[in-house]
């Protein structure tokens, strides 16, 4: 008797292949009951800082086109009729077409030389190899430590005696060089972020150091630079310490030296001084609006490296 075994045959049903998942799109995250409260919660407490930081701004500018009987009746009121004429009397009267001038000039100069130093200074220092360039640095960066008031009478001889006192000269010399420290800081951080390998492939191509640093570098450093900018505009643009020292002749005050002399001589009329104070105000507003977009990227630019 033969006994043939025969294997029963064994079928596999092989599973559908799922079609591979769309690239770009992910599965969206459902916020919980406590993620939703505090994300509400914090954008109130976002909405009423905002509220408490504007109205301060928003009363100087409602205030500035009152009559001076309507803010004595009612400090926090509105204006029922506006008057423009505050900002004329406050420009031509006070002298701020002069004072908005010397500023603008002061600060851009001050601004845009010690801006020029330091990307020089700060792309050297980021690809320099020597020991002696790291000491360099270190000179650099130590006059971020330094309380600048210590050196106000060495500044004030020292321009006393090269004929700089009430010269805006002096005053872009001293805000140039209190903001190249700072500057070079800032930006010797984003040039070390930048691989080498872009230097090298400008320079098989044929481009000069100059051009590799004008064409290539810069460009890439350009939220740093605005960051840098804005920065350093504000506090030039804002110091009263040094116009009060080194500017004696009314034809060179600055905006906040010019204000104080203005509260000096329309120290009961309110609504005229807000409204020199909201001409000081608006190249603030103006910066801040047009470099918005370049700021937050040069401050967010390393948080992902």
């Amino acid at each position: 008797m033969t006994a043939t075994a025969t294997s029963p045959a064994t079928t596999t049903e092989q599973a559908p292949e799922q079609p591979p998942a769309p690239v770009g799109k992910r599965r969206r995250h459902r916020l919980g009951p406590g993620e939703i409260a505090s994300r509400a919660g914090i954008q109130v407490l976002l909405w009423v800082y905002a509220a408490y930081t504007l109205a301060p701004l928003l009363l100087m500018v409602s205030d500035s086109l009152r009559t001076q009987p309507d803010m004595v009746k009612d400090p926090l009121g509105l204006p029922l009729e506006p008057r423009w004429e505050n900002y004329v009397e406050a420009w031509v009267t006070g002298s701020f077409g002069v004072y908005i001038w010397n500023s603008i000039y002061i600060t851009v100069a001050s601004v845009l030389l010690s801006t020029v130093c330091s990307l020089l200074a700060a792309y050297a220092f980021a690809r320099a190899r020597h020991p002696f360039f790291k000491w360099l640095e270190a000179v650099f960066m130590s006059g971020l430590m330094m309380p600048v008031y210590l050196a106000i009478l060495p500044i004030f001889f020292m321009f006393d005696a090269w004929r700089l006192i009430s010269n805006p000269i002096g005053l872009i010399l001293v805000y140039a060089a209190l903001g190249i420290p700072f500057s070079t800081f800032v930006l010797g951080t984003f040039f070390r972020q930048l691989p080498e390998e872009l230097e090298e492939a400008a320079r098989i191509d044929g481009a000069r150091p100059l051009r590799m640093f004008w064409s290539v570098m810069l460009p890439l450093v350009r939220p740093a630079i605005a960051t840098v900018v804005v920065f350093r505009f504000v506090p030039v643009w804002n110091d009263f310490f040094f116009p009060m020292i080194l500017m004696r002749d009314k034809a060179t005050y600055t905006i906040p030296r010019g204000v104080t002399q203005f509260f000096g001589e329309f120290q009961s009329d309110f609504p005229l001084i807000f409204a020199g104070l909201t001409i000081a105000t608006i190249p603030l507003i103006i910066l801040f609006l047009v470099a918005t977009k370049q700021i937050v990227a040069g401050l967010t630019a390393g948080m992902g490296k």
